[in-house]
This record gives structure tokens, C-alpha cells and sequence, in this order.
């Protein structure tokens, strides 16, 4: 019984999806001697277009064990466990070059601010457009959502807006990492705890179109609906299977993503394009199966599960990179660069002001996407300046 039922969740797609993705992270290993650059220009073009190939094939494969587990796990758990898997697996591989050879003292202030543009306004914009069009003006938990904020706005001003002012070239001194540290991750364990705990409800779908609708904390099936170790202890073998083959499909795209790193930089700098827009296409990447998902969710008018799923994977991103990073940097010495430039942080502070603006309103609108899609657009213009 257990076998065949583990057969209809590790299917003949999961594996071949799984064969596709760790074959090209095989075949990225053997090839890389003929990989480094400078690579001829229609083998690197080839070679890219293979890698975003392969992406696309694990993505899909790691949106539907999401959606599944989102299913079984209910919100925000289910979202959780997406988000956590692709955000750990992003801080331990930052973490990986920083401890490789080679200076990378901007890596964490980059990456962590490509993800930032593209999940608060190409993501969040995109979800929000095509929901509303869609099924109209969409209704969110907004005390979730103000959670969610709450925390950015702290982090993301910890993160680079204040070094650049009370720091030494852009880097905390050792005097002030400790206590940055400390604080931000006592920040990031203390809302974990509130969204998997006693605030799990305001991270909800809720149906604005009914004073106490079927979703809605208070009502009725709120009130019998089994809890999270329920539902764990009484479906352990599925979830079990489920995190697992999400974890594994989900590594090779990380992988890949910065295993391509050189063979971008080498064609973008033949191109004469931007340093950054490296790193902006390696995030995309990087966070391409949480998006469809927030997409896909959106479709399906649920606007929560697009904040659970953006938002939350950012304040992770901050909450766990910028720790890691500090120790990393303190341990071997390495000076950790993360304020950013007036432009950034111009940029950073509209996008977080219009988060702000869009989900105070009981309701989001197709306008409030495009809003965002438009910011996203002027960060692109400013990687180019």
C-alpha cells in the first residue's frame, strides 16, 4: 500500500523531471572546462537557451508539488514550506561564494536587491493585474498582509539604508554586525513563531463578498478545521514525500542558475550590458517556480496566498541573508558591503510606500499592479544608467 501510494506522488513525470534537471547539473560539471569563458558566441548562446530550458522543466515540477502541499497544509503553512526551500537553499549557496576564492564583499547587497525589485513589483505586479482582470478587485487579509510589511520596512531599512548612513564605506563596523545580527534574527524567529502560531489565521484567504464567509476566522469550517499537527500526523507519509521531491527538484534550478552566472557575465559584458543585470536574471531564475505559483494563484483568486508567497519569501530572504552573510564576514574578516545607492534606495523606498498603499486599501485592483509593473520598469531603467 505505502509503495503505491508513493507511486502516485513520486509519478513517471516527477522523475524524468528529476533526471532532466541533475543530468544538466551533471553535464554542467564535465562540460565546464570547455565552459569557461571566453566561450565562442553560438556555444554560449546555446548553452544558455539549454539552462532556462532545463529551469522551466524543474519549475513546473516544484509549482505543482507546491500547490499540492499548499492544498494539504493549508495556508500559510503550505506557502511556507516553498518559500523556506528556495530562500535557504539561496542563502547557503551566496554563502558558498563568499566562502570560495575571490572577493564578493556586494553579493548579498546585489542579490538581495534584485529579489526585492523583482518580488515586490514584477511578481506582486503581475499577480495583482492579471487577478483583478480577472476575477475583479480582490479582498486580502489585511492584517497578514500588515505583518508582512511591518517586517520589510524594518529589514530592508536595517539591511541598506543603514549602513550607508551610520556604518564605515557602506559596511556595519565589528561594533555595530553583532547587534544587527542578534536583532535581526530574534525579528525573524519572533514572526515565524506569530504566522505558525497564533496569528496563523491572519495569513488566510478571506472572501470580502460575505460578513463571515466559509474562510474567514470565526466561522463555522474555521473552527473545524483540524490543526496543522492534525493534519501532519494524519497525512505524514504524503507531506513527507512531497517536501522531499519539492526539495530536490527545486537544487538543481538553484544550481543551475549560478552555474550560468559566468557564461552571463561573459556574453552581458560582450553586449556591453550592466554588471547588475546579471544578477537580476540569476534572481529571476532563481525565484521562477515561486512566482508561476503567485501567478497561478492570483488566476485562481487567491490574493493572500500571492502575499504569502512574495512577501514571505522576501522577509525571509532579508531575515536569514543578511545574518549569514554579517557572521560569514566577521568570521573570516571579509568586509560586507550592503548600503546602497541613493538610486536603490529611491527605488526601494516607492516600492515599499506603494506596498503600503496598495494592500491599506480593503481591496487591490488591476491599477495597483500596474503601478508596480511601472516601478519595476524604472529600476530596469536605472540598472541601465
Amino acid at each position: 500500500m505505502v509503495s503505491s501510494f508513493a507511486r502516485s506522488i513520486v509519478t513517471r513525470a516527477a522523475i524524468s523531471r528529476l533526471v532532466v534537471g541533475w543530468g544538466a547539473v551533471l553535464g554542467l560539471v564535465f562540460a565546464g572546462p570547455l565552459l569557461e569563458p571566453p566561450v565562442p558566441t553560438w556555444p554560449l548562446i546555446v548553452s544558455l537557451v539549454l539552462i532556462v530550458g532545463v529551469v522551466l522543466v524543474c519549475a513546473f515540477g516544484v509549482v505543482h508539488e507546491a500547490e499540492h502541499l499548499a492544498h494539504r497544509l493549508g495556508d500559510p503553512y503550505g506557502s511556507l514550506v516553498l518559500t523556506l526551500s528556495i530562500v535557504l537553499i539561496e542563502v547557503v549557496l551566496i554563502s558558498a561564494v563568499m566562502l570560495g576564492p575571490g572577493e564578493h564583499t556586494t553579493i548579498a547587497r546585489d542579490s538581495v536587491m534584485a529579489v526585492s525589485m523583482i518580488i515586490l513589483n514584477a511578481v506582486i505586479g503581475l499577480s495583482v493585474l492579471v487577478g483583478a482582470i480577472k476575477h475583479g478587485n480582490l479582498g486580502h487579509n489585511s492584517t497578514g498582509t500588515s505583518s508582512y510589511l511591518a517586517m520589510l520596512v524594518v529589514l530592508v531599512a536595517v539591511a541598506f539604508a543603514l549602513p550607508a548612513l551610520i556604518g564605515a564605506d557602506g559596511s556595519y563596523t565589528s561594533g555595530q554586525t553583532i547587534p544587527i545580527i542578534v536583532l535581526t534574527l530574534a525579528l525573524y524567529a519572533f514572526f515565524l513563531y506569530r504566522q505558525m502560531g497564533p496569528q496563523a489565521d491572519d495569513f488566510r484567504e478571506v472572501d470580502p463578498s460575505f460578513s463571515t464567509g466559509p474562510d474567514q476566522p470565526g466561522s463555522a469550517a474555521e473552527q473545524s478545521r483540524p490543526s496543522i499537527t492534525q493534519v501532519i500526523a494524519d497525512h505524514r507519509t504524503e507531506v513527507l514525500l512531497r517536501i522531499a521531491l519539492l526539495i530536490v527538484t527545486v537544487l538543481p534550478i538553484v544550481l543551475l542558475s549560478h552555474d550560468m552566472a559566468t557564461l552571463l557575465d561573459d556574453g552581458l559584458d560582450r553586449a556591453g550590458a550592466p554588471v547588475a543585470l546579471s544578477g537580476i536574471l540569476i534572481a529571476m531564475i532563481v525565484f521562477l517556480p515561486e512566482s508561476i505559483t503567485s501567478v497561478r494563484a492570483a488566476l485562481q483568486g487567491e490574493i493572500q496566498r500571492v502575499s504569502n508567497l512574495c512577501h514571505g519569501a522576501l522577509v525571509s530572504t532579508v531575515g536569514l541573508t543578511i545574518p549569514v552573510v554579517l557572521i560569514i564576514g566577521a568570521l573570516t574578516g571579509q568586509a560586507i558591503v550592503l548600503g546602497e545607492s541613493p538610486a536603490n534606495l529611491l527605488l526601494l523606498g516607492v516600492t515599499l510606500m506603494l506596498s503600503v498603499t496598495t494592500l491599506a486599501a480593503k481591496k487591490v485592483t488591476a491599477t495597483h499592479g500596474a503601478a508596480h509593473l511601472v516601478v519595476f520598469a524604472v529600476y530596469g531603467i536605472a540598472v541601465f544608467s
